[in-house]
C-alpha cells in the first residue's frame, strides 16, 4: 500500500525526470534503476548531493515505496510513466 505522501513523491519525481536539466537526468536515472538497473544502469547515491533537498526527501519516500511494496514501478500502475521516461532518457532500450 502506498501512502498518499509516497504517491505524491512519485508523482512529482516523474514530472522532473520528463524534465532536461541535470536534476532531472539524476531523478531519471534514480526511476529507472528501480524499474530495470540491470538494462537501465544503476544509481550511484552520491548523486543525490546534487539535488535540491525537496527531491532528495522525495527520493526518500520512493525508496520506503520501493521497500514496503517489494513491487516495482509498472506494478503499480506506473507504466506508462517509466515507458516515457525511459523513452527520453534511454531512448536505444525503449521498445
Amino acid at each position: 500500500m502506498i501512502t498518499e505522501t509516497q504517491r505524491d513523491a512519485l508523482n512529482r519525481l516523474i514530472e522532473i525526470a520528463q524534465g532536461d536539466t541535470g536534476q532531472c537526468r539524476i531523478v531519471a536515472d534514480f526511476l529507472l534503476a528501480w524499474w530495470n538497473a540491470d538494462e537501465c544502469g544503476g544509481f550511484n547515491l552520491t548523486h543525490v548531493w546534487a539535488v535540491d533537498g525537496a527531491i532528495a526527501d522525495d527520493m526518500a519516500h520512493v525508496f520506503r515505496i520501493i521497500r514496503d511494496t517489494s513491487s516495482y514501478p509498472d506494478q503499480l500502475g506506473y507504466k506508462e510513466d517509466f515507458q516515457a521516461i525511459l523513452r527520453q532518457w534511454r531512448p536505444a532500450f525503449a521498445v
